[in-house]
């Protein structure tokens, strides 16, 4: 009989062992769905190849610089480290030039229909705002963050 005391405890033990195993893996996916991790979301207009695939016009950037600093962009948006929103070393890399276009020109609209604008605001609570740019003043500030994505890390 002490025999089978023993194996029940071991027993229970083990499966006590188990299920904390098991909760932990689930708490962990749960705060990882909260950060926005899981899935990634897909978007129609981030579809192709990255702007960064394409040539970059040194003119335009020049003027997407401009823009940027007018705008108050870098007031949110920084370039290898985060201040309220995104940071945007790299955006050339992980987004297409269409969605970067709709996302500048149609903030509002983006935050109600495509799925990456909702997952950024659901992390950085911050909807951005409709700086009220053209068309080719979009594709401007988007050669200057393709020239910023080209640029050796120091120069950053």
């Amino acid at each position: 009989m002490k025999v089978c005391w023993r194996w029940a405890l071991l027993a229970s033990a083990l499966a006590g062992l188990a299920a904390a195993g098991c909760g932990g893996q689930k708490q962990e996916g749960t705060a990882k769905e909260a950060q926005g991790g899981g899935t990634p979301p897909v978007s129609k207009y981030d579809r192709g190849p990255r702007a960064f695939a394409s040539p970059m016009d040194d003119s335009r950037a020049a003027q997407g610089e401009q823009l940027f600093q007018k705008k108050g962009c870098s007031a949110c948006h920084a370039f290898g480290r985060k201040l309220n929103c995104p940071d945007l070393k790299g955006v050339t890399g992980r987004r297409t030039a269409e969605w970067m276009e709709n996302q500048i020109l149609h903030p509002e609209i983006m935050i109600k229909e495509d799925p990456i604008s909702r997952q950024l605001f659901t992390q950085f609570a911050l909807q951005m705002p409709n700086q009220g740019l053209t068309q080719e003043e979009a594709r401007a500030v988007i050669e200057f963050f393709k020239k910023k994505d080209r640029e050796p890390a120091a120069a950053r």
